[in-house]
């Protein structure tokens, strides 16, 4: 073969190969950035509706659902809590027999409350013991909620539970107003020795305690937030990474459901639906209150924009409560950093 040709194919073999190498290193770096989003945004089918416990997870589980057991009652307590508006109302300064009314009405309630208040404080115990499973080396996060859905699926419904909680307490103002004629009153009833048996109930620490509780707009979202980074606090060998990655795992294996129609089609109940925004917007709290820089940067490991999205996407009705508490109850929403176009959308 003529010597001209065969160098001129040789030399185009060669740059065939250097640009196949460069092809390939592209290729690489794709599929590298394409791995990192799908880290940065795991999705796996969580099984809210049958996960069962395994042997690993049968003692924490049975711990966990003891509490959990109690939160329908605590539920429908809230919802038929009519409050003592009228009777407080009635109960002039110097007629005795309709203050002792007011204060008989009150009481009973009182207890309900203490019931409410004594509940949040088994639900963080319950959510802490959770957390240090989910988050415990050697398993990634994503890896815990893969091998251990009947753990994340109990931590999601408390996160279900809370919010649902908070969003009837917002609509019940007679709690703070009951409570108020409560700690008025405790002091003038000792001086005309009425009955005073619940101080046995709710003495006067207790009351500071449920007090500071009810302030909240959301208090059970309150005690979760605070649970959750006292976790931080207290477990310090632990890296932060380890609780921040499970929350906004959880956040992300969220959304992708909601917006997947394969998945959404393996739900049993429509419920199911808002058990998932709900606990979206419950990971997306917590992870907000823990994270240093919050959920909204643009280095945050949710994917804020798409979430919102998916919300907006459901009938008004039901995410209304849903935005207000991303609006209200997240940390770091108003921070400079956070795109505008995250705080126009949750305008």
């Amino acid at each position: 073969m003529n010597t001209r040709i065969e160098n001129t194919l040789e030399f185009m073999l060669q740059e065939s190969h250097i640009f196949l190498q460069i092809r390939f290193a592209g290729m690489g770096n794709l599929l590298k950035v394409l791995t990192r989003e799908i880290e940065n945004y795991p999705h796996f089918f969580l099984d809210f509706e049958n996960a069962q416990p395994t042997d690993c997870e049968r003692d924490l589980w049975n711990q966990v659902n003891a509490v959990l057991q109690e939160s329908e009652s605590i539920l429908s307590g809230l919802q038929a809590y009519k409050g003592a508006g009228q009777e407080i109302r009635d109960a002039i300064p110097n007629d005795l027999l309709l203050q002792e009314r007011a204060w008989n009405s009150v009481c009973p309630l009182v207890i309900r409350l203490k019931k409410f208040y004594g509940f949040s404080l088994k639900l963080e115990k319950a959510l802490k013991s959770l957390l240090e499973s989910l988050t415990c080396p050697p398993y990634t996060p994503t890896q815990h909620l893969e091998k251990e859905q009947a753990l994340a699926k109990q931590f999601a419904e408390i996160l279900h539970f809370t919010l649902r909680f908070d969003e009837l307490k917002m609509r019940i103002p007679a709690i703070q107003n009951d409570f108020s004629y409560y700690r008025r009153t405790i002091s003038r009833n000792r001086i005309n020795n009425m009955n005073l048996d619940i101080e046995n109930e709710v003495n006067n620490e207790m009351a500071n305690r449920m007090s500071l509780f009810y302030a909240e707009a959301t208090p059970m979202l309150k005690t979760l937030s605070t649970a959750t980074t006292n976790f931080v606090t207290e477990n310090k060998t632990l890296p932060l990474e380890n609780t921040t990655d499970c929350l906004s795992t959880m956040a992300s294996v969220c959304k992708v459901m909601l917006e997947t129609p394969e998945y959404t089609s393996r739900f049993n109940s429509e419920d199911t639906l808002l058990f998932c925004m709900r606990v979206m917007v419950g990971v997306i709290i917590l992870y907000d209150h823990v994270h240093p820089n919050g959920a909204f940067t643009k280095s945050s490991k949710i994917d804020m924009k798409g979430c919102i999205k998916v919300l907006k996407d459901q009938p008004a009705d039901n995410v209304e409560g849903l935005l207000n508490a991303l609006k209200f109850t997240t940390k770091h929403l108003n921070d400079e950093s956070t795109p505008k176009n995250i705080r126009t959308m949750l305008q």
